[in-house]
Parts: structure tokens; sequence; C-alpha cells
């Protein structure tokens, strides 16, 4: 068997805490080929996806006592390099790439289109990421979420500030942290409105919620269903959340969830989604590049990375509830 991840460039990857090497080791262990090719690998001949990849062999790992990963400073071996068939030949076609999702994303999407068209499973299934946006399909549910607002306009964040006391603020094209602001009521909070919303961008603001001091959930889900949690913390000097810092039991609060939006992802195709959740309510659902397996993984000595590949291989079928 073979796998073929399209994912940035190998040697920027921190291997002792990006999720997609955990998953190519996790497929190594199940036995695969694991095949990896950047974006710009990818071409189209004869109506079929081509990917000039490279054939890795990711080394052994193991966990320290400071619960992160244990790697040699060359976390892979290079067996070879081919131009693969990638329909013909793969059982599995990872969607790997960070966003933001800009131009180069969106290629990369339709590319793998034809992939999937002709039979190949691709995670997460590129029309479902282009068609649920992750900062903004969770909005499809409010009742799942704390009071949220959508603007570029100034005076209508300054309002809601008002309204609620504390918010949070996030660019709808944003990622990993990036321009995040928390805004409370005083005189700075016009002029950071202005300048989160600077030349016409949209921003989600949301409600801050103070019961994040303990701990933002991920949630875990392949093909709809939970399967593991993880607790993340802000730290003392920064309102955002960091890393996995304890395990989480999944209520039914998360069920609650998980009920609502397995359907959705389903039908779409998003076969690997991490949810973000504070107490109890539902914040951004993460589709293009999930994460924070490998490092929960490390954290807690569970097998996260593993469970989702033998689920994938495996061609577990979601419960019928989910596709009725």
């Amino acid at each position: 068997m073979r796998t073929l991840f399209v994912t940035d460039p190998l040697a920027g990857l921190s291997a002792d805490i990006d999720a997609s090497v955990g998953l190519m080791v996790a497929c190594q262990t199940e036995g695969m080929e694991v095949w990896a090719c950047e974006p710009l690998d990818l071409g189209v001949s004869e109506g079929r996806l081509r990917a000039r990849a490279r054939w890795i062999r990711p080394r052994p790992q193991h966990r320290g006592d400071d619960h992160r990963w244990r790697i040699e400073p060359t976390w892979f071996d290079e067996t070879g390099r081919a131009t693969l068939d990638v329909a013909g030949t793969c059982e599995l076609v990872w969607l790997r790439i960070d966003p933001p999702v800009d131009a180069r994303y969106l290629h990369t999407t339709y590319l793998l289109d034809l992939a999937a068209a002709a039979g190949a499973r691709v995670v997460n299934q590129p029309a479902g990421v282009r068609s649920l946006h992750e900062k903004l399909v969770a909005l499809r549910m409010p009742e799942l979420c704390p009071a949220t607002l959508v603007t570029s306009a100034p005076a209508e964040i300054e309002a809601f500030v008002a309204a609620y006391g504390a918010a949070v603020v996030k660019p709808v094209d944003g990622f990993a942290g990036t321009d995040v602001w928390l805004l409370e009521q005083g005189r700075c909070c016009r002029a950071l409105a202005e300048s989160a919303t600077a030349g016409g961008r949209h921003v989600i603001v949301q409600e801050y919620l103070p019961a994040v001091a303990a701990g933002n959930k991920r949630l875990f889900l392949v093909d709809g269903e939970i399967i593991g949690a993880v607790l993340r913390s802000p730290s003392e000097d920064d309102f955002r959340i960091g890393p996995p810092v304890a395990p989480a039991t999944v209520d039914d609060d998360d069920r609650r969830i998980e009920a609502a939006l397995a359907p959705l992802l389903v039908a779409h195709g998003i076969a690997v989604a991490g949810l973000d959740v504070i107490d109890g309510r539902l914040i951004e659902v993460n589709v293009t590049c999930p994460g924070g397996m490998h490092k929960t993984d490390a954290l807690l000595g569970s097998d996260l990375s593993g469970v989702t590949v033998r689920r994938l291989l495996n061609h577990t079928p979601a419960r019928k509830e989910l596709l009725s």
C-alpha cells in the first residue's frame, strides 16, 4: 500500500510536534509506503493527476520525559523518487499544507479534485474544504456558539464589546493565532477595531468566555466521530491558546456538538477535523490541515495518529444515522 502526503517542504516540518509527521509515522507503522510532495510537484497529464514525489522512511521516535517526541536531527531517510499516477497508485492521499487558504492552496485543491474523481480517498476532500470555511462554518449553528458578529465595521465591533464587556477578534482569513486580539471597553477599543478591519477586512468578533482559563478543549474527529480530546490553556502573559496541557473528558456538550456537526462533515468528505470548544460552546471547526494529534500523543501517551490512520485505511463506515 502507498500513501501520498501533499505537504509543505519536509525540511520545514518540526518533527517533534507536527501532526503531518505523526500521521506519516502511523502510516509507515501500518505497513504503507510513505510518499511526499509539495503543491508545485503536482501536474496533470492525459487527464490524470501526477505527482513528482519522494519515497521517505520516517525514523523511529520515542517520548521524552518532557512529553515531547525525541528524534534524530534528520527525521527521515529518502528511499527514492518517482512520478506517481496519484489515483492509480495511492491508497490514501493527504492534503496537509498549512493555511492561509490562498491561491496556492486553492489551486492544489482543484488539482486534487482529479484524484478524488478518479477514486482516490483524499483527506480532507478538496471540495469539502472549499465549501466549509473553518472560521465560519460553526456559525451555521449559532445555538452551539458564543455570541458572534462578523463585520468589517469598527463601530459595530465597538458596540459588541460594549454589550458583552470583552470580545476576541480574529480575521476571517487568519490562521495560527495571527492578528487575534482581545478587545475590552476603553479608550483603545475603537483604535484596535479600526486596525483589525483596516482595508475593509472582515473579522469575527466573539464574546470572550472567562471559562477559557480552565482550558480550550480540542476534540479530534474522524469521519464525524470523536476519537479523543485534550485541553489547551492560555499562558499567563498571552490570552491566546497554547499547546496541549492535560487530558480532557468528552462530556454531554461535546456529544451534542458532535451530533450536530457530524452530518455536515460526512456529507462534505471531511474525514479528519479538530473542533475547538470552550465551556461547552463551539468556537471553530478546523478542516484545512487539522493538527494537535502528534503533540497530544506525546503528552498523553495516546495514539490519536494511529487511530486516525487505521480508521481511514479500514474504511470504517460512519454511523448509519450520520448519512441518513
